[in-house]
């Protein structure tokens, strides 16, 4: 079984008091922990870097009075009692003393939901992240003002801070609050970011584009072109409330919005990827079974295929 965060920690601990021994004799043993995992080193080099702050406080026990006539005397019980007693408390010093370094170390994890099912996560700093279905969301505990969208759709509910803004990264793409509810969409290498209160500034840092309420912006993943347009503030994220609004789209974007909302694979057959769609698509409480119902809305039929649904032409043979 892998070990936890705490239990390498703990054994970090224990390996620099060790260590700080003059009777030391494990460092074959050390050198073996050490190599096992890059987690080990880390946690070492954190360790020994608290355990410098201590370095007046941890020395050898006081020599006691011996008979002269004792060559190897054995250390007597109540010294020994002492001694335990003292790297006890040193180990817990130097447990407090190293918790705040770990923590400031890199603690990532991932948020990652299947096509159909949404979650709310709650930051500390009261901020709120809204994801929708068939996505991957990486965060970092040591970092609570910062996401990267590896993939899918999350809508960005931010609480600002001039002196710390909330950043999000997709692929290349920088995106930067300004006191902020934002969705942003990633489909393969393209980005798809709308905001419906406060401002977004895209790449700050290169073309410096700022989306104030009602604004969009389209990123080609290959090009880098960012295309600007208007829109409803109140289509913004409306996925949230069943109801998914769409401008001029390709019905194969259509078709990975309604597979993120309804859990069913949905693919476009190729005589209609080139068709558009402008429009409002009414999913809330639909399941995959609906995709007949809703297909014929986008100039589409919906076929049942072996991993899903297909979206072919309304007169398409079967």
């Amino acid at each position: 079984m892998t070990d936890t965060n705490e239990q390498i920690r703990q054994e970090a601990l224990e390996w620099v008091l060790a260590s700080q021994e003059a009777d030391f004799a494990g460092w074959d043993a050390l050198t073996d922990w050490l190599d096992a995992d890059a987690r080990h080193n880390q946690a070492y080099d954190a360790a020994m870097a608290a355990s410098s702050w201590m370095a007046d406080m941890i020395v050898a026990a006081p020599a006691l009075p011996q008979p002269a006539n004792d060559e190897t005397p054995a250390l007597p019980s109540r010294a020994r009692s002492w001694r335990s007693g003292y790297l006890a408390l040193a180990a817990a010093i130097l447990a407090i003393l190293l918790i705040p370094l770990w923590q400031m170390r890199p603690q990532p994890y991932s948020v990652i939901t299947p096509n159909g099912q949404t979650r709310t996560i709650a930051l500390d700093d009261g901020s709120r992240i809204l994801v929708n279905g068939g996505t991957r969301l990486a965060l970092d505990r040591s970092e609570p003002r910062f996401a990267r969208l590896e993939r899918g759709e999350a809508m960005f509910i931010v609480r600002h801070d001039d002196s710390d803004p909330f950043v999000v990264e997709a692929g290349d793409v920088r995106l930067v609050d300004a006191g902020t509810a934002f969705n942003v969409v990633r489909s393969g290498a393209g980005l798809d970011v709308a905001v419906s209160e406060g401002a977004v500034i895209v790449n700050p840092e290169g073309e410096n584009v700022r989306l104030n309420p009602g604004r969009r912006a389209q990123i080609d993943g290959a090009s880098g072109r960012i295309t600007l347009s208007d829109v409803a503030a109140s289509h913004i994220g409306g996925w949230r409330s069943g109801q998914i609004a769409f401008a001029d789209a390709p019905v194969g974007e259509v078709a990975e919005a309604l597979e993120r909302t309804l859990g069913t694979r949905v693919t476009v057959s190729p005589e209609l990827a080139a068709a558009r769609f402008s429009g409002i698509l009414q999913v809330a409480g639909r399941h995959a079974d609906a995709l007949p119902q809703i297909a014929p809305v986008l100039g589409a039929r919906a076929v049942r295929r072996a991993e899903g649904w297909e979206l072919v032409n309304i007169d398409a043979q079967p």
